[in-house]
């Protein structure tokens, strides 16, 4: 509370200066805004629209609806609130798998903090975390989505403590009529880095069939997107050791090369690059089908989603040249009196086949009057996940076939939640929510060597690790109307988490089967209250205070997954104990006719904190990394954000979005678990928390040209983190850093006719090199058709 009240007075300065803006009659802007594209005044939702001006009962939350998105080069669906305060998405490339988010004071790898929902079924992968943990955005097309609302943290008592970084609430419209609707996306990106220089193309094609039959809805989509990324990673190696015997023994006989690129590494040390991952070709295929059934009071919605996906990644470049000018790919080289070593995977070809499915059903209606009940069931399980790797590049003379293969089988989860709305309990103004949910995970990896890997068959297992991760949870939340001034909001959550069934691979030689160790079940029980009061002092201002306790318990990725392969080694914590929040806001609004502008002022504290944190080997080890799961004692995290949204500023025709974010995210104790920290050579208290920069701001604006024309520019802008909890990691624009970046956009849309719409956009205008571990996208461009029948 000390540290709320520190930055309260500079955040209301900030606030006070940016309130001037004079007002525009609402109605008038959107008619105006709204002519040339009538379906946006009857968008109908399976969900609860909401206004943009919504500031949430207990949330701090943020809301896009149609009318906002048109700023938006939006080719997926994490597009679409990568704009929005506090929060980074980490899209590596149009039709990354790997899209992870971060809010507040959760990074981007702390994706187990954050939750994400469409239409009531989960997209939050809370299986693994990091990568891996990354949202299935790909279930829900950008083109189906009515609104997006963000809440932050985990104030509601509805959300588990998965939501201490905050929870994302996707609606897709729901079809009133007869209706077809086709996109045609077209997207270029130029790129040149290192070794690598390309122009790289990709195709989106989106089409949808919508209907209202009676009291039936119907809905079917498919949706392909086709893409080649930049490579995602550049391969060096540190100049070795001379004088070490071993060393010399080992490069008495090293190829003489030309090619190495001189550069340096995150620690800015002296780094030799030979080359990288080659252009990746991705590949997703979505199928959707969607029910809904109206009768009496009660509405029904049944969501079937389907991806098939493909990564394919063949053609890795190798930068270095032996005597005779031609390509090498694996050995001891020596350049300029430089020794380097390349293992032979290192350069290898990789292929990724994933098919999906998601099914939901969500059911709500009213029981009385002044009753309401609400069921969501859903129901997500991986048909195949399948990474093959090769063990040497396809062209390297001494690559034989050989490979390995990486597999989940037997993975997935299961939810199913009831909730009751009680309008009228006793008092006038007090609603009662209260409710009960089931959460089961399950996730089994197996590793394994293939005598051919483009067929990945099992040749000898290398790894194998799972379990399982279950949440039953029972939840109340009170929200009192006390007068026209204040209100109230007082609620708890009761979790009960068990783990079970856990093993990883131990192989022990002199049996002749892959040994397996059994891991025991553990169980955890906590409670987490809830309180909110809100106070309006005058017309159009509002302040509110929130408070809440969350508890995120590991996922079983942390707990159990154990593997190794050629990429990386991953080692399990079986002991971690659940993280501890405890997590302030106050929020200070004043409303206009037209939009409105608010100030966040946020803290919080994060005991236990779950941090992966990976060690990169020199190249010539057997893998290039090994990653750990830590506990890190206390992070806490200050924060002020600053909301700007107006429509019609200045002049009617122009609408704004603007935010700006200061967080500072510190280790305040890590006395407890330093000597299990792989990173610590030193003590990390008081270093900034990974993958958390101090400032980060977001511009869109839109000018309406005319009815049927649009033009909209915008920002984003961030500052350098670090990836590492020791804060050694200084360089910048290398490959691994954490870089910051100033990335403006622009996007022009023009309606031909009544059903074809044409729009073409830039992001990254600039072309800025730039790097968040691996390069983000360079300058892109897109071009799209939209065409309603």
């Amino acid at each position: 509370m000390r540290r709320l009240t520190e930055v309260t007075a500079m955040a209301t300065a900030i606030a006070l200066a940016n309130l001037s803006c004079g007002a525009f009659a609402h109605d008038e802007v959107l008619k105006k805004k709204n002519a040339k594209n009538p379906q946006i005044e009857v968008v109908t939702v399976w969900g609860e629209a909401r206004d943009s001006a919504s500031a949430g009962y207990t949330n701090p939350s943020s809301v896009l609806t149609q009318e906002d998105m048109v700023a938006i080069n939006a080719s997926t669906t994490e597009d679409l609130v990568k704009y929005e305060p506090s929060i980074v998405i980490r899209k590596r490339y149009i039709g990354d798998s790997n899209g992870t988010l971060g809010l507040r004071g959760s990074n981007m790898f702390a994706t187990a903090r954050s939750m994400v929902f469409a239409d009531g079924v989960p997209l939050h992968y809370l299986l693994q975390t990091r990568w891996s943990g990354a949202p299935r955005w790909t279930m829900v097309s950008a083109s189906e989505i009515a609104q997006v609302e963000i809440l932050y943290g985990p104030f509601s008592a509805e959300y588990s403590g998965n939501s201490m970084g905050g929870v994302v609430l996707i609606e897709t419209a729901i079809p009133q009529t007869r209706e077809v609707h086709v996109d045609l996306d077209y997207f270029s990106q130029d790129f040149s880095s290192y070794g690598f220089d390309d122009q790289l193309n990709g195709y989106k094609t989106f089409f949808s069939y919508g209907d209202k039959l009676g009291d039936l809805s119907v809905y079917f989509s498919y949706n392909r997107l086709e893409n080649d990324s930049q490579p995602q990673s550049y391969y060096f190696d540190q100049d070795k050791n001379h004088s070490d015997t071993k060393v010399q023994q080992q490069f008495a006989s090293a190829t003489p090369i030309t090619g190495l690129i001189t550069d340096k590494d995150v620690f800015g040390k002296p780094a030799y690059y030979f080359g990288d991952t080659g252009v990746e070709q991705a590949t997703t295929d979505n199928y959707k089908i969607k029910l809904g059934y109206d009768f009496g009071d009660w509405s029904t919605l049944l969501n079937i989603a389907y991806e098939d996906r493909n990564t394919l990644r063949t053609s890795p470049n190798s930068y270095i040249k032996n005597a005779q000018g031609n390509t090498v790919w694996s050995g001891n080289f020596t350049e300029n009196n430089l020794w380097i070593s390349i293992p032979g995977s290192r350069l290898g070809a990789s292929e990724l086949d994933r098919r999906s499915l998601s099914t939901g059903l969500r059911i709500k209606g009213k029981l009385t009057e002044s009753t309401r009940f609400e069921a969501n069931i859903s129901d997500f399980r991986i048909l195949e996940d399948n990474s093959r790797a090769s063990s040497h590049s396809l062209q390297d003379p001494l690559f034989k076939g050989r490979g390995q293969t990486t597999d989940y089988d037997d993975t997935g989860w299961q939810t199913l939640e009831g909730k009751f709305v009680f309008s009228d309990f006793g008092i006038d103004g007090i609603e009662l929510i209260t409710g009960a949910r089931y959460e089961a995970y399950e996730l089994n990896l197996d590793v394994f060597n293939s005598a051919n890997w483009k067929q990945g068959d099992n040749s000898g297992f290398a790894s194998r690790s799972g379990g399982e991760t279950s949440i039953a949870a029972a939840y109340a939340q009170m929200n009192w109307d006390i007068n026209k001034r204040w209100n109230l909001a007082l609620g708890g959550r009761y979790e009960q988490w068990e783990s079970k069934n856990g093993y990883f691979s131990k192989d022990v030689a002199i049996t002749p089967e892959f040994d397996l160790v059994k891991v025991a079940d553990a169980d955890r029980n906590q409670f987490s209250p809830k309180f909110s009061v809100g106070y309006i002092p005058g017309e159009n201002w509002l302040v509110r205070y929130s408070l809440a306790k969350a508890y995120r318990f590991p996922v079983v990725e942390e707990l159990f997954t154990q593997s190794q392969n050629y990429s990386s080694v991953v080692q399990a914590r079986p002991d971690l104990k659940p993280e501890n929040g405890l997590h302030h806001n106050l929020m200070f609004e004043r409303e206009f006719t037209a939009g409105y502008a608010r100030v966040n002022i946020f803290t919080e504290t994060i005991q236990d904190a779950i941090e992966s944190q990976t060690t990169f080997l020199p190249s010539g080890s057997t893998v290039p990394s090994v990653t750990t799961f830590s506990s890190v004692d206390e992070v806490e995290t200050d924060g002020v954000e600053l909301i700007l949204n107006r429509y019609g500023l200045f002049v009617p025709q122009l609408d704004l979005r603007f935010n700006i974010a200061y967080t500072k995210s510190i280790i305040t104790d890590n006395s407890t678990v330093e000597a299990n920290n792989p990173a610590n050579i030193k003590s990390i208290e008081g270093n900034d928390y990974p993958r958390m920069p101090r400032w980060r701001s977001n511009l869109m604006a839109t000018y309406h040209v005319s009815d049927r024309w649009d033009v909209s520019a915008n920002v984003q802008y961030a500052d350098k983190s670090f990836g590492r909890l020791d804060n050694t990691d200084t360089a910048e624009q290398v490959m691994g850093a954490q870089d910051g970046y100033t990335r403006f956009g622009a996007k022009t849309s023009f309606d031909v006719t009544d059903e074809l719409e044409v729009s073409f956009g830039i992001d990254n205008v600039t072309n800025e090199e730039s790097y968040v571990a691996h390069p983000w996208p360079g300058r892109s461009y897109y071009l799209s058709l939209s065409y309603d029948l």
